[in-house]
């Protein structure tokens, strides 16, 4: 059902003035428009208006100064905020400010009308707590393509809350990074960040490294050991690697997340736990649980807010942002100045990056530590790139066989999930199973080649728009759009 209403916008762009007016009014809202804050505090003052969508560089007044006198003086009104500085910490200032929603400019206009059309019919006065923040001037994430853009977004709203996160992506997209965004600027922000790394410990310790151990549990345990969840007491538990955590610590795991209490090891005693849960895996879970190796309920525990992390080569235009951020790291080490050609950064976008991010920053530091020049020639990009290449490195996620069709991959692939039984037959649903792990990456792969577009991928999939849009939701499929 449509709701209509007053919208006031404010912007000093008055194309894009005309643009907003004119497709709210086609939807039936009534619009009023002006280039400056103090036009709209005016308004706002007044009582006029049920939402407010207002870019944050205006002539008089920047939006994020202007935004608490606005929740002060009308707490329910909700306030959408536009900016070209697209950066993480746009996004979190927008949300710690009190803005009902951020978007980056260029932005979807279809989604801006639903946006607002949203606000308009929620429920008002869920206000949430916001905090002053100290440091703002340090960006943890760094990028401002579209796909980063959809990753601030869900940082910013999930940022205040308590909710499970579970970080998917290729070694080195930053899940860490993430993990720690979620907490520095998030409500614990004052408790302790404990990571522990599932596939760097033992795995017959790994219990012990999580809820702690008594004396004599066993052998070696001359004294009583904390584990993770109490030094993490108030504070966030990164749990990275997940995929690697035993059948044995998943069960335990599992308990603790249902009934918010856990034992130590050789302990009788339940001990309450206070301590929000972000996970990380670079593997597909979906396959460990076909195989026996994850547990389903645990998966639908941890996977409550799911965040995928692009890799570069979905993101190279992030590349210069990125380069700049590294040398600037080097200089503060100790390490000369410098910049690359811009032929060299060309061919850095063109690169796939294997090991993604972390390759680039390992590239990055290599450059300022190797070469004195202040600036790095194409021709040196180009010889570092050549040496760092290996036949696996060229194409992202080749098939064992490239010639390979769909069909005689899939056979293969499951020639290998029977054999991984070694004699014994697969759990009972296979055919399900199988249908729904091919439907994720095909919508997935579907929607990175149309960059987002929803239309173009439901006429490649043949699907109805609304049919995908379902899937999308319920796959967890994040959706990237291209920049305009």
């Amino acid at each position: 059902m449509s709701v209509c209403g007053q919208i006031l916008v404010a912007d000093d762009d008055a194309a894009i003035r005309t643009v907003l007016s004119q497709a709210l009014s086609r939807v039936g809202h009534e619009v009023r428009v002006t280039s400056n804050a103090s036009t709209l505090w005016r308004w706002v003052a007044a009582g006029e208006g049920d939402i407010v969508i207002t870019d944050v560089v205006m002539p008089d007044e920047n939006a994020f100064d202007m935004l608490p006198r606005i929740k002060k003086a009308r707490p329910e009104l909700p306030v959408v905020v536009m900016s070209a500085q697209n950066t993480f910490m746009t996004a979190i200032r927008a949300s710690e400010a009190g803005a009902y929603e951020y978007l980056p400019k260029p932005f979807d206009l279809t989604e801006l009308l639903a946006i607002v059309q949203r606000a308009l019919v929620e429920p008002r006065g869920r206000v949430a707590d916001r905090h002053n923040d100290e440091a703002l001037e340090n960006m943890p994430l760094i990028g401002r393509s579209s796909a980063m853009q959809d990753i601030y977004r869900m940082l910013a709203r999930v940022m205040q809350t308590d909710l499970t996160v579970m970080i998917t992506g290729e070694s080195g997209t930053g899940k860490e990074l993430v993990a720690r965004a979620l907490h520095e600027y998030g409500r614990r922000r004052n408790g302790p960040f404990v990571a522990i790394n599932m596939a760097a410990i033992p795995r017959d310790l790994i219990e012990s490294e999580l809820f702690g151990h008594e004396k004599g549990a066993f052998t070696g345990a001359q004294n009583r050991s904390t584990g993770r969840f109490e030094q993490a007491e108030g504070g966030t538990l990164f749990l990275d690697e997940i995929g690697d955590m035993p059948m044995e610590a998943q069960t335990r795991l599992l308990r603790v997340l249902q009934q918010g209490e856990y034992t130590t090891v050789g302990g009788r005693t339940p001990i309450r736990t206070d301590v929000r849960i972000v996970a990380a895996t670079n593997k597909d879970l979906r396959i460990l649980i076909n195989q026996g190796l994850f547990r389903e309920d645990l998966f639908y525990r941890l996977n409550v807010v799911p965040m995928r992390l692009p890799p570069l080569r979905e993101r190279s235009e992030d590349v210069p942002d990125l380069v700049r951020h590294f040398f600037k790291l080097a200089e503060r080490e100790g390490l000369q100045s410098k910049r690359i050609a811009s032929g060299g950064i060309d061919l850095m976008k063109r690169y796939s990056w294997p090991g993604n991010v972390r390759e680039l920053e390992n590239f990055v530091r290599r450059l300022a530590a190797l070469y004195p020049q202040e600036e790095i020639t194409t021709e040196i990009v180009q010889q570092e790139l050549h040496s760092a290449e290996t036949p696996q490195e060229h194409a992202p996620g080749p098939l064992p066989n490239e010639d390979l069709s769909i069909s005689a991959a899939v056979e293969l692939n499951l020639q290998r999930y029977f054999s991984s039984f070694a004699g014994e037959l697969p759990p009972t649903g296979l055919y399900d199973r199988v249908l729904a792990e091919v439907e994720y990456p095909l919508i997935l792969a579907t929607m990175t080649a149309t960059r987002g577009n929803q239309i173009k991928a439901a006429e490649i999939l043949g699907l109805n728009r609304n049919t995908l849009r379902k899937k999308i939701r319920e796959l967890g499929v994040n959706v990237y759009r291209a920049s305009k």
